[in-house]
C-alpha cells in the first residue's frame, strides 16, 4: 500500500511564481498550503508577458514563496518526502529558474526531485480536488493551452485533439485589446457580454464541418477584427453597444466550438466503457460561465459526470505540481541533477506535435 507523502511543489513556468505543500497518497490528497506570487504589475506597461523580466522576478521571489508555503503549511523542510518542480513546457528562464531553485533544495537537503510536466500538473488537478478515478476524459483549456486528453494513468495521456493555433484564452486577450476591453481579456470579454446579443454577428466556428477534435480560433480572431473594422468605418468609432455585441458573438463562437468538439471527444472517450465516466476541465479560460454552461450541457447530455476543480487550482499553481509528484513517486525513482528545464514538453509523445499543443506565455 502506497504510504502517505508530504510534498514541496514549485512552479515558475509563466509569470506566476508559486510554492505549495501537499500531503496523501494518489488519488486522496490535501493541499496544506498554496502561494502565488503574480506579475502582472510587472508586465502591464508591455501588453504581455516578458520572459526576462518574468525570469528575473521567479529568480527574486522563489525563495520567498517556498518560506511562504512552508510557514502557511506549518512544516519545515524536514517534514517533506520530496519536492516537484515544473520543469516544462514554459518561458524558458523561468523554468530554469525553478528547477535549479529545486535542485539547490535537493542537494542542500537530500531530499528526492520529481521533475513534472505544467501540463500534467493541470490534467490530474481533478484527482486533487475530487479524486476523480482513471480513465477520464481531460480538456485544458486556458491562455496557453487548448487540448482534449484522455487521463489512462498518472503518466499516461492520449491527446485528442487541439488547438492547431492560437489558445482560447489568447484569443480572448487579443479580441479584447481589438475591442478596447481591457486586460486580462477574458474577464473583460465576459462583462461586456452581459449586455450584448450573441446572434447579432455570425462569426464562424473554425473546423466544426471537419472530422476530429482539433480546433482553431486564430481565423475567429480575424472574422472579429474584419467587422470591427467594417463598424468603425461606418460609425467613425465603435459604439458601446457595437462593443457588448462583438464580444457577445465571439464568445458564443467560442463556447460552441467547444462543445462541439467536446461531444466527439466525449464519443471517442465512452467507446473505453470507463466504470464511472467523467468529463473534467481545467484552467482559467473554464471559468467562464458561458463556456463553462455550454461543456455542462454537453456532458450532461452524454451520461456523464462533469467536473471542475475550483479556479485556484485551474489557473497555474504549484499545488497541482506537488500533488502530480506525489503521483510520479507511486511510479518511478526520482530525477537526478541532470534534469533539464525545456520550453516544450508534450504529454503525449506518440502523437504529431501541434502548434498549439505545447505553448507557453499567455496567462492561463
Amino acid at each position: 500500500m502506497t504510504s502517505v507523502k508530504t510534498l514541496l511543489g514549485l512552479e515558475s513556468s509563466c509569470d506566476d511564481t508559486a510554492a505549495a505543500v501537499v500531503r496523501g497518497v494518489p488519488g486522496d490528497m490535501k493541499v496544506l498550503s498554496s502561494v502565488v506570487f503574480g506579475q502582472s504589475d510587472l508586465h502591464a506597461d508591455f501588453g504581455g508577458v516578458v520572459p526576462e523580466i518574468a525570469a528575473r522576478a521567479h529568480a527574486e521571489r522563489l525563495d520567498v514563496s517556498v518560506m511562504a508555503a512552508l510557514e502557511q503549511a506549518g512544516v519545515t523542510l524536514s517534514d517533506m518526502d520530496a519536492i516537484a518542480v515544473t520543469c516544462g513546457p514554459g518561458l524558458i528562464g523561468g523554468v530554469v529558474s525553478g528547477v535549479m531553485m529545486a535542485k539547490g533544495l535537493s542537494a542542500a537537503t537530500g531530499l528526492p526531485m520529481y521533475g513534472v510536466n505544467h501540463l500534467a500538473g493541470h490534467a490530474l488537478t481533478p484527482r486533487l480536488s475530487d479524486g476523480v478515478t482513471f480513465p477520464y476524459l481531460m480538456l485544458l483549456v486556458s491562455g496557453g493551452h487548448c487540448q482534449f486528453l484522455i487521463a489512462h494513468s498518472a503518466d499516461r495521456f492520449e491527446r485528442l485533439g487541439g488547438t492547431i493555433d492560437d489558445a482560447p484564452g489568447e484569443a480572448f486577450d487579443k479580441v479584447a485589446r481589438l475591442l478596447a476591453l481591457g486586460q486580462p481579456g477574458g474577464p473583460a470579454i465576459e462583462a461586456a457580454a452581459k449586455n450584448g446579443d450573441p446572434r447579432r454577428f455570425a462569426f464562424p466556428r473554425p473546423l466544426s464541418n471537419k472530422p476530429g477534435c482539433d480546433l482553431s480560433f486564430s481565423g475567429l480572431k480575424t472574422a472579429v477584427l474584419r467587422v470591427r473594422d467594417d463598424l468603425v468605418a461606418t460609425h467613425g468609432g465603435l459604439l458601446t453597444q457595437d462593443q457588448m455585441d462583438l464580444a457577445a458573438s465571439f464568445q458564443a463562437a467560442v463556447s460552441d466550438s467547444l462543445s462541439g468538439k467536446a461531444a466527439r471527444a466525449l464519443d471517442i472517450y465512452l467507446a473505453l466503457s470507463p466504470a464511472v465516466p467523467s468529463f473534467c476541465v481545467a484552467g482559467g479560460v473554464a471559468a467562464n460561465l458561458t463556456i463553462r454552461s455550454g461543456l455542462e450541457t454537453v456532458s450532461a447530455q452524454a451520461g456523464t459526470q462533469f467536473l471542475a476543480p475550483p479556479l485556484a487550482l485551474c489557473t497555474d499553481n504549484a499545488a497541482m505540481i506537488a500533488a502530480a509528484g506525489i503521483e510520479q513517486m507511486a511510479l518511478r525513482a526520482p530525477d537526478g541533477m541532470d534534469l533539464s528545464a525545456r520550453p516544450r514538453m508534450p504529454l503525449d509523445t506518440n502523437s504529431a506535435a501541434m502548434l498549439g499543443s505545447g505553448k507557453k506565455g499567455a496567462k492561463a
